[in-house]
């Protein structure tokens, strides 16, 4: 990659003001100042702004995060604080989320600079299972279980939603098993059926289970097995 290129990236800067960087003498390469923004960067190159070492993106990338209330899931949000908040990566814009979650849903959020991988998750014919711990306002129903079994019917919606696997965890709380992605499903489904949800929380994305040792706002690097798992799901 050329070195302004490189830069421009990871200092989320124009290619004009990477010139002028460079000529200001700012940028070192293996401890050698390199003022053309032409140079092409190698693998081993160790690159450096202003003394701090910038890191060379090998691959792409593949995370999970423990998402909190109150974050969208958008890596440009206006009025609202984004998830890229707790991601300490270089050029962590490029990341986005492979299915979003609303801002007051809790749990599992996938980040990837890899959009091949993320399509195998939302896309509506891979059929990615979501699992969501949900916490409900009212008792749940006896035959909630075998009505989101049989599929539910939106509001607004031409098609009954495909078989859910419905868990009773007590009363109030229940493990809810989709494989589709419509807006606000897990809500919509279950106040097509009389009741409201309280919280909700994603705990798997296919093969993929939450961490336990990830607190809210906390994030680690999928493992080679969790990423080629997206790979195999049905």
């Amino acid at each position: 990659m050329r070195l302004d290129k490189f830069l421009s990236q990871q200092l989320g800067i124009s290619r004009n003001l990477v010139g002028r960087e460079l000529r200001a003498g700012l940028v070192t390469i293996n401890n050698e100042i390199v003022k053309s923004g032409a140079y092409k960067i190698l693998p081993e190159d160790e690159v450096a702004y202003d003394g701090n070492p910038l890191v060379q993106l090998t691959g792409p990338r593949y995370f999970m995060l423990n998402k909190p209330e109150g974050y969208v899931c958008s890596t440009d949000d206006p009025v609202n604080p984004t998830i890229l908040y707790f991601i300490d990566e270089p050029v962590a814009d490029k990341l986005h989320a492979a299915g979003r979650l609303d801002m007051d849903t809790t749990g599992l959020v996938l980040l990837t600079d890899d959009g091949q991988w993320s399509h195998r998750i939302t896309s509506p014919r891979h059929h990615c299972e979501k699992t969501y711990l949900v916490t409900l306002e009212h008792p749940l129903a006896d035959n909630t279980a075998e009505l989101f079994t049989a599929g539910v019917q939106l509001h607004g919606e031409k098609h009954l939603t495909k078989p859910a696997l419905l868990e009773p965890v007590d009363e109030m709380t229940v493990r809810l098993t989709i494989s589709e992605g419509r807006y606000h499903q897990v809500k919509r489904m279950f106040a097509a059926v009389g009741n409201h949800v309280v919280a909700l929380h994603r705990e798997r994305i296919g093969n993929i289970l939450l961490g336990s040792d990830l607190a809210p706002g906390e994030y680690r690097a999928l493992t080679p097995q969790e990423v080629d798992s997206v790979g195999s799901t049905r």
